[in-house]
């Protein structure tokens, strides 16, 4: 890899403010940082690790701005924690050996249906709802696999995550992406433990954006708790839809991206 420029450095500063800033709010700041570490030179296993450690920044940033804020009780959520780190430990070092070739084909349907929930959906308010499901296989089922996603592909997580909150324990949409960031902070170092093992973070590109996004996602999360679902659910929404969109394009074997190409060559 090339050395990098001070110039450089400076954009993805400002691309994790921005990565940062979104993923506090809705999921998605990867779709900003990780391909800003690709365009900046970084080979691609060193863009994800990278990527992980810049974005722990963040997550710990929103994540404690929410608790601090009465949204996020750390200490209730030791089954979360320790369910969602053992799945996202299992999923980086399963990434290592197998080929994540058919989470492509059904991420993007995954993606739309959170989307249209969202949309169409009338618990993702600022109200409490009924919950319908405990704690305890709560986060066993959506902890571990969730975690495992995350450690194995990634994009979506925190989409999947708030969906799950929000449909199953009948959380408001502040508090469930209060608790989705913490456990995306859980996922997140957890992954990290692994790439820092495996040696391929880049600590001196990964320590400078991590003053990005601890800046953009204390913004970000501040802007969340002010405006609530109003602001939450469109951006949900919106980031939801560019990630398939993206995962489409880059797959070119993925169904949605063969059929897509069948019809524009009919014409």
């Amino acid at each position: 890899m090339d050395p990098i420029t001070n110039e450089v450095l400076a954009l993805l500063l400002f691309a994790a403010f921005c990565g940062g800033f979104v993923d506090a709010i809705a999921g998605g700041g990867g779709l900003i940082c990780l391909p800003a570490l690709v365009a900046a030179g970084l080979p691609p296993a060193e863009a994800l690790a990278t990527n992980k450690l810049q974005g722990s920044f963040g997550t710990l940033s929103s994540t404690i701005n929410y608790a601090q804020k009465g949204h996020v009780n750390i200490r209730e959520m030791g089954q979360g924690i320790a369910f969602t780190f053992v799945g996202s430990a299992l999923g980086t070092l399963a990434v290592q050996v197998m080929d994540p070739a058919l989470l492509k084909q059904i991420i993007p349907f995954l993606l739309i249906g959170a989307a249209l929930y969202f949309v169409f959906g009338h618990q993702a308010t600022d109200e409490d709802r009924q919950h319908r499901m405990e704690p305890l296989p709560f986060y066993f089922l959506v902890g571990t696999s969730c975690g495992f996603y995350d450690g194995f592909f990634g994009p979506g997580t925190g989409s999947f995550f708030t969906l799950a909150f929000v449909a199953l324990l009948g959380f408001n949409l502040i508090k469930a992406t209060a608790h989705t960031k913490l456990l995306n902070l859980t996922s997140n170092v957890a992954s990290l433990i692994f790439f820092a093992i495996g040696g391929y973070v880049v600590w001196s590109v990964g320590l400078v954006m991590a003053l990005g996004q601890f800046t953009g996602a204390r913004l970000g999360s501040h802007m969340a708790m002010t405006h609530g679902a109003k602001l939450i659910r469109p951006i949900l929404v919106g980031v939801s839809v560019i990630m398939t969109a993206k995962i489409i394009y880059d797959s070119p074997d993925n169904i949605v991206h063969i059929v897509i190409r069948a019809a524009l060559e009919s014409f």
